[in-house]
């Protein structure tokens, strides 16, 4: 364990960051989870909306500096396929 009053306080800060972090990776991964269910549904505007938040979340993430923007655009790449799958195929 850290002896010095600053090194403390970085210990401290790291364990607030990681738990804000883990937070908003929560999100995302329940976004895109109500997305694929939403699909499964087939209720249209629900899948917009859950689109919608979704990108949305993981745009916030990015700009914060919680996850990488290309894991960021990996996944909205991901989530824009599975849309344009859906209105090509109806």
């Amino acid at each position: 364990m850290a002896n010095i009053a600053s090194a403390k306080k970085r210990v401290r800060q790291a364990r607030k960051r990681t738990l804000q972090n883990n937070k908003v990776k929560s999100q995302i991964r329940y976004s895109v989870k109500k997305f694929l269910e939403a699909i499964n549904s087939a209720d249209s505007d629900n899948i917009q909306a859950s689109f919608k938040e979704a990108i949305k979340i993981i745009d916030k993430a990015a700009s914060k500096g919680v996850i990488h923007k290309n894991a960021a655009a990996r996944k909205k790449s991901s989530l824009y396929k599975r849309l344009s799958e859906l209105n090509t195929a109806s």
